[in-house]
């Protein structure tokens, strides 16, 4: 802790992703909304080609305006190392760097980096080398969260229900498109969905309802990623509840998506003007029974402690419109988080506010970090 007994909280965002623009606008929220009388805040911006940054950041990575050095805006650092749980400001000269100097000492992390390389374990595995405690998921449960296609194995081995599926890479989808096409088409019914097996946001998603969409669809997710989920699609009521915890995790009220669009798409969640057609209507809570949103519950929590989440997940369900059944779709593990995103939503009609929620985030943060610092991480016989 500093010497002003504040917690210096790193917040990092952007990214190299298709939601780099998502992350500017959740990590924006959550800077704003954190106590300054509790934490003393440093951003830390990553480029869309991944360079490191911090000052004033958030502004210069919505215009693109990168040239580290110049006012306000420095080249910056994490090391692998846990002797030295600082950010660092890197020097460089010719395109080369020539020395280190700390910015300041970090006591925990919040990564708002949605998509690859933030929410797919990769920074999370830079901040345990690091020894910094952070908020949300650790390697595994960010991973599995992340992989479209492992998350469902993980689903079917724990006896958790999921719609049909199928997985092709994009490699083979170039060798022989006609062959796989007619396989989905044997084994799935129209409408399916084409998905990045890596990605969120629906970034690269696509609704097809005949074999030329479905063409199209595999294009445009094997262009984000080299292996493609394709998932039945269903007449279906679009469910969510928010997940808060580690081992003893809590979910919250359930709410309900109901897109105006074809499905909840990128532009349905992130783009759509209030009041226009596109805009999606949110309903929490969800217009289902007691006994329904009591099993939503208990299958959110059965599915985030299989993958082995932590401090939080907004857990995603498809219920059919005809037979009432629950699918589990996915867990979002950085979910949006600016103010009218659905997890803080559904956390504060659950009777937690959004500055009480980040409160919440970093305790548990540090809380796991402190039970992983007393295990044995040696051997000697």
């Amino acid at each position: 802790m500093n010497a002003h007994n504040k917690i210096r909280v790193g917040v990092i965002f952007g990214g190299r992703s298709g939601e780099h623009e998502v992350s500017l606008m959740s990590a924006q929220s959550v800077m704003a909304a954190l106590d300054p009388n509790k934490y003393a805040v440093t951003p830390i911006g990553i480029s869309k080609d991944g360079s490191w940054i911090t000052g004033e950041v958030v502004d210069a990575l919505n215009a693109d305006a990168l040239s580290a050095g110049t006012k306000d805006i420095h080249t910056a650092a994490l090391l692998p190392d846990p002797q030295a749980s600082a950010l660092m400001q890197v020097e460089v000269m010719d395109m080369r760097p020539v020395s280190l100097s700390v910015v300041t000492e970090l006591d925990v992390i919040i990564p708002v980096l949605h998509g690859t390389y933030g929410e797919d374990g990769t920074v999370q595995g830079l901040l345990e080398l690091a020894g910094l405690p952070y908020v949300g998921a650790g390697v595994v449960g960010s991973a599995v969260g992340m992989d479209k296609a492992i998350f469902k194995y993980v689903m079917v081995a724990n006896d958790l229900p999921v719609l049909p599926w199928l997985l092709f890479t994009s490699l083979d989808w170039a060798k022989r498109p006609s062959q796989i096409l007619d396989e989905i088409e044997v084994k799935l019914s129209y409408p399916v969905f084409t998905k990045p097996a890596n990605l969120g946001s629906s970034v690269g998603i696509t609704k097809c309802t005949n074999r030329a969409e479905l063409a199209d669809g595999m294009d445009a997710a094997a262009k984000y990623d080299r292996r493609v989920v394709i998932e039945q699609g269903i007449n279906a009521r679009e469910l969510e509840v928010a997940v808060l915890g580690n081992e003893q995790p809590e979910a919250s009220i359930v709410g309900e998506i109901r897109p105006r669009r074809d499905f909840y798409d990128y532009v349905a969640k992130y783009a759509a003007e209030p009041g226009s057609e596109d805009e999606s209507e949110l309903l929490i809570p969800a217009a289902i029974s007691a006994a329904t949103a009591d099993e939503v519950r208990a299958l959110a929590i059965r599915a985030y402690k299989a993958i082995d989440c932590g401090g939080l997940g907004r857990v995603d369900l498809l219920m059919d419109k005809q037979n009432g059944r629950l699918y589990l779709n996915e867990i979002n593990t950085i979910p949006g988080f600016t103010r009218i995103s659905m997890y803080p939503k559904l956390w504060e009609a659950s009777g937690l506010s959004y500055t009480q929620l980040l409160d919440k985030l970093i305790d548990l943060a540090l809380e796991r970090y402190m039970v992983k610092q007393e295990l044995t991480t040696t051997f000697e016989a």
